[in-house]
């Protein structure tokens, strides 16, 4: 199951570069679905509408399913720093923009989305995915008081490390930990 909601998260995570390019080269659903006459006419924004709402979908997804990741905790005091993460990764996603938007061919995404599909992937450090945004979800850089950094997607608003208590928290990995209540 982890890899699998590691694989969902990669995707969802590097989806956006794909959905760029679509909108860049104009490529909308009556372009590949051409034989359905009620596609073709529609206008590009229903297009694009319908390839953002596969991802934000698909986060939807991977947010019910990490009930089924391991479970732990964190106490009051378990916590030593904790700094809001949100705006650190903005540059990582732009760059991302950038690049969707100099890709000018169907086998260059294919390599491009690959490489960066496989680096997010075995990086394993971080699974920040900018559309969890969407669902109210904070992104926290927090160090616990045996000296490991660990990454939280919450929904809570933490200021201090003393607010951290999490009954449960759901482990995307040894580095990232998901709450959701």
């Amino acid at each position: 199951m982890n890899l699998a909601f590691r694989l969902l998260l990669t995707f969802n995570a590097t989806s956006l570069l794909v959905i760029i390019f679509l909108v860049q080269n104009t490529h909308t659903l009556g372009s590949f679905f051409s034989n359905c006459s009620y596609l073709v006419g529609l206008p590009n924004a229903v297009s694009y509408l319908v390839y953002l709402l596969v991802p934000v979908g698909l986060t939807w997804l991977s947010i019910t399913l990490s009930r089924f990741l391991g479970k732990d905790s964190f106490k009051p005091g378990d916590v030593t720093t904790i700094a809001h993460a949100n705006n650190s990764f903005l540059p990582s996603y732009l760059g991302y923009f950038f690049v969707a938007l100099s890709i000018g061919s169907w086998e260059a995404l294919a390599f491009v989305y690959g490489v960066l599909f496989v680096f997010t992937f075995l990086s394993q450090a971080l699974y920040f995915n900018p559309l969890f945004l969407l669902f109210r979800f904070e992104f926290y850089n927090i160090t616990t008081k045996n000296g490991a950094a660990i990454f939280l997607i919450t929904r809570h608003r933490y200021k201090t490390p003393s607010e951290v208590d999490m009954e449960i928290a759901y482990r995307i990995n040894d580095y990232t930990y998901m709450e959701k209540s």
